[in-house]
């Protein structure tokens, strides 16, 4: 299936018809998160707002926006996609190419912690504010959550997701939070990939806000598979699983798939949220990565 995406007919309609956006939204047909006796599966493209732009080994892979978007495209048109994970600029494309019916529109909340700044942990709320996500009829939300138990700036970002999840129950809308410990190694951070930190990790972000009631948790797998089940018993929340990059090789991403499948027995986990290990495999086939995963489903 070939999907094009004319970059210039968008800038032509959000230059002469700004309001195209709020319309599309308007009269977007909406779906439940969750459908009876299914579980999710997500495609994310949030990454280019925060300045990462690689996938497997390109730096750039995810720089040309009429690529993403054409790849997004075809991906939603999969069987068994629900939906999408994505900042403003991204969502807002998706709804002015109709791709976003019937399917879970999910914004990004906080891309102020700009990939490899020094700020990076101190991650401010420059996306989606649930007042945003409220108006334009979306279905729910994500933030991420990084802690340095070293970097001060780690507790501004905790204060501020608090109140995020807090603004988003108010709404009665789902906020996925996804939470890393993590430390600084030779300048670059890293995310502490390790049973007992993503524990800790677990814990913490169950715990924030007044109310767990919308809650959804957005977790890794442990460097050892095996591990998922002890660490998932940390929480009731329900879980869906990371599927970040899987690196330049078939062998890695078959490897991903091996993992996952392990993690999607467990019974908190309710589902998958995957971007450029879909969008962008090593073997450059995207039907085939998105009907890979639903599969495992």
């Amino acid at each position: 299936m070939s999907i094009r995406v004319s970059p210039g007919e968008l800038a032509r309609v959000r230059t002469r018809n700004p309001e195209a956006v709020a319309e599309a939204a308007a009269r977007r047909k909406r779906r439940p998160l969750v459908r009876e006796g299914e579980r999710l599966l997500i495609v994310a493209a949030d990454h280019p707002a925060r300045g990462a732009l690689g996938a497997g080994g390109d730096a750039f892979a995810m720089a040309d926006r009429s690529v993403l978007l054409e790849r997004l495209c075809l991906a939603l048109s999969r069987p068994g996609v629900d939906g999408v994970l994505a900042s403003a600029d991204v969502l807002e494309d998706l709804l002015l190419l109709g791709a976003l019916e019937d399917r879970v529109a999910m914004g990004s909340m906080n891309r102020g912690g700009l990939a490899g700044a020094a700020f990076e942990l101190d991650d401010r709320f420059t996306g989606h504010r649930a007042q945003d996500l409220e108006r334009l009829g979306f279905d729910a939300g994500k933030l991420l959550l990084r802690v340095d138990y070293e970097d001060p700036g780690s507790l501004n970002t905790l204060h501020a997701a608090a109140r995020a999840i807090d603004e988003m129950a108010e709404r009665r809308l789902p906020v996925f939070v996804e939470p890393f410990i993590c430390h600084r190694r030779d300048g670059r951070l890293r995310n502490d990939l390790g049973a007992a930190a993503v524990t800790r990790s677990l814990a913490i972000a169950s715990g924030l806000a007044g109310t767990s009631a919308y809650t959804w948790l957005k977790v890794p797998v442990t460097e050892d598979p095996a591990d998922m089940a002890r660490v998932l018993a940390t929480t009731t929340l329900p879980a869906v699983l990371l599927g970040g990059d899987t690196g330049g090789s078939a062998r890695d991403q078959e490897a991903a798939y091996e993992k996952w499948r392990t993690a999607l027995r467990l019974p908190t986990v309710q589902g998958l949220v995957a971007g450029r290990a879909l969008l962008y495999p090593a073997d450059g086939d995207v039907a085939g990565a998105v009907d890979t995963a639903a599969g495992l489903l």
